[in-house]
């Protein structure tokens, strides 16, 4: 399939050939699901922790007789049932991480490009580059080209370009090395350099 290629001003750059078996398959909303479920997971940090009883500080001491109370035998005041005491079965430091495959994440990510080619918000550009990392040229720019929350996608990030775009809210730019499912699917519009179309059909042929 063919797309037409703009610049940064709007301008039209002629058109560049998008490869069906990346950009025209039927979007599986179920690989979708199970991908970004994996990523979220994978991004956890699993440091949420409870104090087991060899934790708690405190006295070893019995805190009263065994017998002759009438109350419940006790032995330690670090014991689950006291206040201050430990926690049974709490949450332990662990990864949340899952296994998938190589292959599930590479057909993941065509279908997850697949769905924006299907929407209508992939954007192919020129080259995302621009002489001075001015905040307010790029804004004029997305403005320009109808672009609201975009993920911009090149072979090679532009120093002055990603210095202008950390400042726009609900803009990220990526190299093609780091392009994943969820960061494009979360964002409004997908913009990929003609550079970066080469060289993910490349990775993912």
């Amino acid at each position: 399939m063919k797309i037409k290629v703009v610049t940064l001003d709007s301008k039209a750059a002629g058109e560049v050939e998008l490869s069906d078996s990346i950009f025209g398959l039927d979007v599986r909303k179920d690989l979708l699901h199970r991908i970004v479920e994996w990523q979220r997971a994978k991004a956890q940090s699993g440091t949420h922790k409870t104090k087991t009883i060899s934790e708690i500080s405190g006295t070893t001491k019995k805190p009263f007789k065994q017998k002759g109370t009438g109350a419940a035998r006790q032995g330690s005041l670090r014991s689950a049932q006291m206040r201050g005491g430990s926690t049974i079965f709490g949450p332990v430091v662990r990864s949340h991480a899952t296994n998938m495959n190589k292959k599930e994440r590479a057909l993941a990510l065509k279908h997850a490009l697949s769905s924006k080619q299907k929407d209508g918000t992939l954007f192919i550009i020129e080259d995302a580059s621009i002489k001075d990392a001015k905040t307010k040229t790029l804004v004029a720019a997305f403005k320009k080209n109808g672009w609201n929350a975009p993920l911009i996608i090149d072979a090679k990030v532009d120093e002055a370009f990603a210095k202008a775009a950390r400042n726009i809210m609900h803009v990220d730019v990526l190299p093609t090395a780091g392009a994943n499912v969820y960061d494009i699917l979360r964002h409004k519009q997908l913009v990929l350099t003609k550079e970066a179309v080469k060289q993910l059909e490349e990775r993912l042929k």
